[in-house]
This record gives structure tokens, C-alpha cells and sequence, in this order.
């Protein structure tokens, strides 16, 4: 029988992911992650149109749309678990500074994210932050909206008709109705008169030429509620003001999903996806194609939730954190590309996606041996290398990279 010691070690080994190499013949040498940026407040004041809510919504220690001090906590909590790991898996040395880039978007959120991740990760180091001047729009992260790649909108629209299924977007809503009913429940308690998300029918909203499809109706306003809620939450804000002391975790959990379907179906399919990623595409696929000796061995990019999901929709990625649904981009949390080579020399892409379960981000939970952020690798769909499902060869996951986005670049 092995000793505690040797149990504990195999924990902290499985944990840091140093097993890799014993156990496959690869090791990490390369990590590139596209993040979400950290707790927010509402990007507006109030959150919601007059009506939505019976009652005030509870203030914010920030302006609209900024990262939090909680928030910021939260960050530097994540990189210091970050840290860890890269030292663990080589691509960090124990001393010194590592070659590490961060890219951020221009609003404060992103920006300040990018500041509290690096502090924790390289702490005492000059870490190369590049950003647009804040609130400069960045074509990066908004390649639609800055006219930056090709995109016809009604194209876009047919691709989210087609993804939302045979039952389309109204099917959407019905099989969603009892959790928006539950969220007008908490929106309005009793006064239930005039108040609420779910009156309006769900519909893809008119197409604007050169924009993004959007929705209207129920399932648009409850998606931007289940966000403020979990944010409240994850704010650490006590639960009497959380959703006016109506809203349980398992609600805020259930009403996850309002979010994650707006992803799903404005995001995910593959047009707007590869429109959405043709400036972030590019970043990630050349930092794990550089082969210079000093090339940055962490490339972080610090962006939003529809970045995130575009990505996702891209190469089919799935995950799910505890405390939010499937494939709802948390805040700080990131999908991961990790770089890995065999003793030949050759080398392939593995995608995982990192983030603090919705309590631990709440809690400002500390990382050690025993309690770890959530980590799931989330296979690449259509790779399949050295026989492992989701394990793409460099090559491979570059075609993967270049196909998705070049019929949308300009």
C-alpha cells in the first residue's frame, strides 16, 4: 500500500497535469488561452428598462460595465493557481520572469483583468500588455462591428435559423418557459402585474446590415437578467441582495442556461463564429506555430464571453463549470490551447477549458493541493491524433485555424 505521502504527491502530480509527459510521451512547452474578463458590474444604469423589476436594483461599487474589486480578487486568486500550473508543466521558470504577452481588449474590463492575471502570474515582472487606448474599439475583438472582415448579415441570419433546429427559436423559448418563469418570479415577487422578461415573444430581431444577429423578445431580456444575477452572485453581494433575496444558487445555475442558448445561438454557428474570431484566430494559431528559443511561452488574450463562444463554435468545444450551464463562458474563465511535443519533435494541440467554479469565485477561494479551479480538457472536434479523441497535430489544429477564418477575412 502506497504511504499518504505518495497518495498525496499523485494528487498534487494529476492536479499540476506533470503527469503528461510519464504518461503520454508529451509535454506541454507552449500555452496560449483566450480568457473572459472577471466580475463586471451591469453595463448599464439601471440594468434593466424601468418595469423589469418590481424593486431598485442594488448598487455597484464601480461604474457600468467595469471590473470589480472583488472581481479583480477573484483574478489574482485564478493567477496564482495559473502560476502553478505553468511552473508544473515547464512552460514558467520557478524564479525570474517569464517571456509571457497578454492582448486585451480596450474597455477597462478587459484591460484591468489583463493587469490583476499578470500581477499574479509574473508578480514583479514586466509583463508586454498590449491594448488600444481604453474604449478605442479594438477591430481584434469586434472584427464585425469595426467592418475589419467580410460579413453579410443575412447570411448570418440563414446560419442561425438553420443551427436553432427544426423547431427554431420559439422552440427554444417554450422548452426554456418554466426558468423564465421562475425568473419573472424573482424579478417581481408578488407585484406581478406589468413586470418581468417573458411577455414579449422570442424572434431573431431584423437584420442590420453588417451587424451581428441579435434577438428580441423574452429570451434577449432574460438572457441579459440571468447575466446580472449570476454576476450578483459571483460579486459576492449577500444573498437578501441577490435577485432581492429571491434567487437561490440553483436558480442563478438554471438561469445560466438563458445565457449560454443567446451564445449558442447567436455565436456558435460556424459564419458568425469565423467572422467573430478572424482578428483572435490569427493571434492564437501564430504564437503556437512561433518556433523562436524566445518566443513568449504563455500568450493570454484578455476578451468577452462572445469571443469565448465564437471559439467555441469554431472547433466544437463543450464544457460545463459547476455553478453555470453548459457552455456559458464564465467570468475569467478561458479556453486553453496547450502545446505539446513527443520526443521526436513532433507537436500537437490540446484544448482545455480553466475557470473557478461560480462559489469559488464568490468565496475568493484560495488554491492549494486540495482545492483547484475547475479543468476539463474539452476535445477538438474533427481531430483525432496519435489515437486520442479531440488531440489535434500543430498542423492539423493551424488548418482548423486558417479554413475557419478565411473565407471571412478581408
Amino acid at each position: 500500500m502506497r504511504s499518504i505521502l505518495h497518495i498525496a504527491a499523485a494528487i498534487l502530480l494529476a492536479w499540476t497535469g506533470s503527469t503528461v509527459e510519464a504518461q503520454t510521451g508529451l509535454r506541454v512547452d507552449r500555452v496560449v488561452m483566450l480568457m473572459r474578463h472577471g466580475v463586471r458590474s451591469p453595463t448599464k444604469a439601471p440594468p434593466m428598462p424601468v418595469g423589469t423589476a418590481a424593486e431598485a436594483w442594488p448598487d455597484w461599487p464601480v461604474k457600468p460595465g467595469y471590473l470589480t474589486p472583488h472581481g479583480a480578487e477573484a483574478l489574482r486568486r485564478l493567477g496564482e493557481a495559473d502560476r502553478a500550473r505553468f511552473i508544473a508543466d515547464g512552460v514558467m521558470p520557478r524564479t525570474g520572469c517569464a517571456a509571457l504577452h497578454i492582448v486585451a481588449d480596450s474597455d477597462q474590463r478587459t484591460i484591468a483583468t489583463a493587469d490583476a492575471w499578470a500581477a499574479a502570474v509574473a508578480p514583479g515582472c514586466d509583463v508586454d500588455i498590449t491594448h488600444r487606448p481604453q474604449d478605442v474599439a479594438d477591430p481584434i475583438f469586434s472584427p464585425i462591428g469595426e467592418r475589419a472582415v467580410a460579413f453579410d448579415a443575412e447570411t448570418a441570419r440563414r446560419a442561425v435559423l438553420a443551427d436553432a433546429g427544426p423547431d427554431g427559436i420559439a422552440g427554444e423559448e417554450r422548452r426554456l418557459r418554466p426558468v423564465l418563469s421562475r425568473l419573472d418570479t424573482i424579478l417581481c415577487g408578488p407585484a406581478r402585474a406589468g413586470c418581468g422578461v417573458a411577455g414579449e415573444p422570442s424572434a431573431l430581431a431584423p437584420v442590420k446590415p453588417g451587424s451581428r444577429p441579435k434577438l428580441s423578445g423574452a429570451l434577449d431580456r432574460a438572457s441579459t437578467v440571468a447575466q446580472i444575477l449570476l454576476l450578483e452572485y459571483a460579486e459576492g453581494m449577500p444573498m437578501r441582495d441577490v435577485g432581492w433575496g429571491r434567487a437561490t444558487a440553483a436558480d442563478i445555475a438554471r438561469a445560466s442556461e438563458l445565457h449560454a442558448v443567446e451564445f449558442r445561438l447567436l455565436a456558435r454557428p460556424r459564419y458568425v463564429a469565423a467572422a467573430n474570431m478572424a482578428g483572435i484566430a490569427p493571434l492564437i494559431r501564430d504564437a503556437l506555430r512561433d518556433g523562436r528559443a524566445d518566443a513568449p511561452g504563455i500568450t493570454m488574450i484578455s476578451g468577452h464571453d462572445t469571443n469565448v463562444a465564437s471559439l467555441a463554435g469554431l472547433l466544437g468545444l463543450h464544457w460545463q463549470v459547476p455553478g453555470l450551464a453548459a457552455d456559458d463562458p464564465s467570468p475569467g474563465g478561458a479556453i486553453v490551447f496547450e502545446r505539446l511535443v513527443d520526443g521526436s519533435g513532433h507537436r500537437y494541440v490540446r484544448a482545455v477549458y480553466r475557470s473557478q467554479t461560480l462559489d469559488q469565485i464568490r468565496l475568493l477561494t484560495r488554491f492549494d493541493g486540495a482545492t483547484r479551479p475547475y479543468r476539463a480538457v474539452i476535445p477538438i472536434a474533427t481531430c483525432n491524433a496519435r489515437g486520442v479523441r479531440g488531440l489535434c497535430t500543430l498542423e492539423a489544429f493551424e488548418t482548423l485555424m486558417t479554413a475557419g477564418v478565411a473565407a471571412s477575412a478581408r
